[in-house]
């Protein structure tokens, strides 16, 4: 199984950036706690994350003919005005997690709406880097669960 986790802008800032939203943890913790996650599970999950819409599009992109099993997304702001991204999310018809460290929806009122999440098959706020971890789990599920339909 190969999963595919995208951040989004300013996730590499994290550690640095609002420690109260975000948490104290740093970018390379989240790579490390979910490449421990990889090896427990036996799959391969690849990260990546860029500040530049078009570079994730780019990637959705990619990801179709890496033939991913399943893409964990957190989109950063682009969660909440980025149709583009939205689109090329749509255009993958893999199990997708949108995942936010923060609560968005206790925040700013322009942080409620996710253009992004309608495209996804589920989301996951709230729950710090643990969210990442769980939407491993949720991609896995989906997938054996995918299996055993078509079997």
């Amino acid at each position: 199984m190969k999963i595919l986790v995208i951040n989004g802008p300013n996730l590499n800032f994290l550690g640095i950036r609002e420690k109260g939203i975000y948490g104290s943890h740093n970018f390379e913790y989240l790579l490390t706690m979910l490449e421990e996650k990889a090896n427990e599970e036996n799959i391969t999950i690849e990260t990546y994350q860029s500040n530049i819409e078009g570079e994730i599009i780019d990637r959705i992109q990619k990801a179709y003919y890496d033939q991913v099993d399943g893409i964990i997304i957190n989109p950063g702001a682009y969660t909440h005005y980025s149709y583009a991204i939205r689109d090329a999310l749509a255009s993958i018809t893999v199990p997708k997690i949108e995942v936010h460290i923060s609560n968005v929806h206790q925040r700013e009122e322009f942080r409620h709406v996710s253009v992004t999440a309608p495209v996804c098959t589920g989301q996951i706020v709230g729950l710090g880097l643990h969210g990442y971890l769980l939407a491993v789990d949720a991609i896995q599920r989906i997938y054996m669960d995918t299996l055993e339909h078509k079997n």
